[in-house]
């Protein structure tokens, strides 16, 4: 007979153990090992996140034109050599402090390694959030959408480069140019040069980014936004942002309109400055375009936001209309009025402000002249119009463009900013199916 001690012992054993039941002395040899296991394991984890956040190479989204260029590489990786520094240097304190720990795992080694692990992957977090910011925005140059970007990058380089040609003293050359990239959303957005940005972590933007919806980039005819966005940026590269609103509030107060009605004006500053600028660089058809951004419900287009920095939009075609009146094209701005008038009955009482509805045509004349046609330092002298005008004979080209492109032939030199308005003229006549001048438009642009 087996005895009781060996009998109570077998009871004891959990069923399916393998062998016997080791004692405290044995689990605390365990725990012992697993902590060295673990020890000795976090120097080469952290020496993998640390390599892992590389910079970008050349040839990692593609060799096309489509691919992010040499500049914005190397301003990404610009960014966040600051960040991989700091993480490079906590990998190699991880490996110190882990090594100390294996020999004497005491309490002040341990705490010393957590320590380490913490301040690291807070350096890791952020460098993270970053890297995949632009992992993401230079992997769309890889999808189907590369070459919908490549054509909208060549659009917002024109915009760039009849600007600083035109102005009437060189200035320093921005660089990296303007970088496209979908998202989805209702509307266009873009993000200046040097401006904190969350998705950086507060960190400055090295280029300017467009952001495009998808239904944008399908309709290629609704592409004033990219001559939008591009004149918000240049705004800014050109020094404008404060000098605009200070010329537009003088010149009202000057005429005698009220100091609310000069506040008003002047925060509506950069969307007017973008629309107009807009006009001037793609001609009527970017007014056609905007209209698809504004023409919502009346209660929604008519609606004045006291805080807001876009222009009311029912007022915002207007001043669009105005400059290009100013610029000579009588007849489509008579066209655009009809139609806008037609579209909408006067604003109910209540929605916009009297005083703002009665001092609209007078404000609306001074504003459009000191954005387009007074001259900034800025320019070297030269006004908004002088340095850049869409003119009689441009239209013609647009026309000429239009054409060929429903015709699926090439359009030849014109200009990238003019295909916007030649697919919106195509397709608004009807000259060919709304896929065959999308297809035609991007085909034009992605050859050059």
């Amino acid at each position: 007979m087996p005895s009781l001690a060996a009998t109570n012992s077998r009871e004891a054993a959990p069923r399916g153990a393998a062998g016997p039941v080791p004692g405290a002395a044995e689990w605390r040899a365990g725990e012992a090992d697993q902590l060295t296991r673990w020890i000795r394991l976090q120097s080469p984890t952290a020496l993998r996140h640390a390599a892992a956040l590389r910079p970008f190479r050349r040839d990692e989204f593609g060799s096309g034109p489509e691919a992010p260029s040499d500049g914005h590489l190397e301003a990404a990786n610009a960014l966040t050599g600051d960040l991989r520094r700091n993480v490079l240097a906590m990998s190699r304190e991880i490996a110190r402090a882990s090594a100390a720990a294996a020999r004497a795992p005491d309490r002040a080694a341990l705490a010393r390694l957590l320590a380490s692990r913490e301040a690291m992957l807070g350096w890791v977090r952020r460098a993270e959030d970053i890297w995949g910011f632009y992992l993401e925005l230079f992997g769309q140059r890889q999808s189907r959408f590369g070459p919908m970007l490549l054509a909208c990058d060549r659009i917002a380089l024109d915009c760039y480069q009849y600007v600083y040609t035109g102005i009437g003293r060189a200035k320093p050359v921005p660089s990296p140019a303007p970088f496209c990239y979908m998202e989805t959303g209702l509307g266009p957005a873009t993000w200046r040069r040097g401006i904190a940005m969350a998705k950086l972590e507060r960190r400055p933007n090295p280029f300017p980014l467009i952001q495009l919806p998808h239904h944008r980039l399908v309709n290629p005819w609704t592409l004033g936004a990219v001559l939008h966005e591009s004149g918000h940026n240049l705004q800014s590269d050109l020094g404008l942002w404060k000098a605009v609103p200070l010329a537009i509030a003088q010149r009202l107060l000057e005429a005698g309109l009220s100091p609310a009605i000069a506040k008003v004006w002047a925060r509506w500053h950069q969307e007017t400055w973008a629309d107009l600028v807009a006009v001037l660089l793609g001609g009527p058809e970017i007014v056609a375009s905007l209209m698809d951004v504004t023409a919502r419900s009346a209660r929604n287009t008519q609606r004045f936001d006291p805080a807001g920095v876009h222009p009311t939009p029912w007022l915002r075609i207007p001043i669009n209309i105005e400059l290009l009146r100013r610029m000579g094209f009588e007849e489509r701005a008579r066209g655009f009025k009809q139609a806008w008038d037609r579209l909408y009955p006067p604003p109910p009482p209540g929605s916009i402000p009297r005083a703002v509805l009665d001092s609209f045509p007078r404000a609306c004349e001074l504003a459009v002249d000191v954005i387009a046609f007074q001259p900034f330092p800025q320019l070297g002298g030269r006004s908004l119009a002088g340095s850049v005008r869409f003119e009689a004979r441009d239209q013609g080209l647009v026309e000429e463009a239009a054409r060929r492109l429903a015709e699926s032939r090439d359009p030849g030199i014109v200009p990238a900013i003019f295909l916007v308005g030649a697919a919106r003229h195509a397709v608004d006549r009807r000259w060919a199916p709304p896929g065959t001048v999308a297809g035609n438009f991007y085909r034009a642009l992605v050859r050059r």
